[in-house]
């Protein structure tokens, strides 16, 4: 079994009888042993091209358990005898947590403030009331378990949520992918959390920045290559809506982007589920996985082609 921390060791502890325990930090360091032997692989948080080519040399491979939510990277590229499994559940809290904080700083707009604090200037009569989150209507364009964990924690602020699903569940009052179209145009904010696949890939192009209506907040916690950058941009550049990104595409995004210089776009780097409690709820999954590999029980975040 291989997994990317030295803090694993510990937080996996004395390991059952039979397993083999190493660390392999990333797909271009020098393995701690024979890839052929590895049955059980945990690879580095958003591992490249670099560790999934990795897994080709492992015959004996049967399970691929991730550290991302996102399996993009993997879907599709593993022999048939191996095991996908994603983080479903680890990275609910932190991303919940960046989307409120992100929407919040937007709306009252402390990223202008934060600049200001940079120059030392303070002026109340430079400023117009900034908007607020009580009353909006927020519409969640994912419905797993990270799009539900941020729908907790909006609904205390008294917004209007809508969610939305690849398939309507009226049972559970979401919408599906089917009815943006007509629900864009009420949107305030719009919060992005798909997983990145090829039904999803450049969703967000021009006709659904067009249908957003002005003053509106689009929030992307999802993957870069979600929105088309390009039509993403020419957008923005009218100041007609707003944008808090923690994923570009490409990533990092280039320094001469213009995305950079735009006063209505916030941009952090791909930060969302970086929080100091990631590992031990991520390796607190990968115990139960490889409690579940050993025992022959099904595992849980199973990942399959068009998930």
């Amino acid at each position: 079994m291989w997994i990317p921390h030295e803090q694993g060791l510990a937080m996996i502890g004395t390991p059952p009888d039979g397993v083999v325990l190493r660390v392999f930090p990333s797909g271009d360091a020098t393995p701690p042993g024979d890839p052929g032997e590895v049955g059980f692989w945990v690879p580095p948080f958003l591992a490249q091209a670099d560790s999934v080519g990795l897994a080709a040399k492992m015959p004996a491979l049967r399970v691929v358990q991730l550290l991302s939510a996102g399996a993009d990277a993997w879907v599709g590229r593993l022999a048939g005898e191996v095991t996908l499994c994603d983080a479903r559940g680890v990275h609910d809290a932190p991303t919940a947590e960046w989307v409120v904080g992100a929407v919040l700083g937007v709306l009252r707009q402390f990223p202008a403030f934060a600049r200001a604090q940079a120059q030392r200037r303070w002026s109340n009569r430079e400023y117009a009331p900034t908007d607020e989150l009580a009353g909006k209507r927020v519409l969640i364009i994912g419905a797993g378990s990270i799009g539900a964990a941020i729908a907790a924690r909006l609904r205390p602020f008294e917004v209007e949520l809508t969610l939305v699903a690849r398939r309507p569940r009226p049972a559970e009052g979401v919408h599906g992918v089917a009815e943006l179209p007509a629900l864009l145009p009420q949107a305030d904010v719009a919060v992005l959390v798909v997983p990145h696949t090829d039904a999803t890939r450049g969703m967000v192009d021009a006709e659904f920045l067009a249908r957003l209506p002005d003053g509106a907040l689009l929030v992307n916690a999802a993957r870069g290559p979600v929105a088309d950058t390009a039509a993403l941009t020419a957008e923005l550049a009218t100041g007609r809506i707003a944008a808090a990104l923690d994923v570009t595409d490409p990533e990092p995004l280039p320094a001469d982007h213009p995305l950079w210089a735009m006063p209505n776009v916030f941009i952090t780097p791909h930060t969302g589920g970086a929080v100091h409690g990631l590992l031990p709820r991520a390796y607190r999954l990968v115990v139960d996985q490889l409690r579940r590999y050993l025992a022959g029980e099904p595992l849980v975040n199973r990942v399959v082609d068009g998930y």
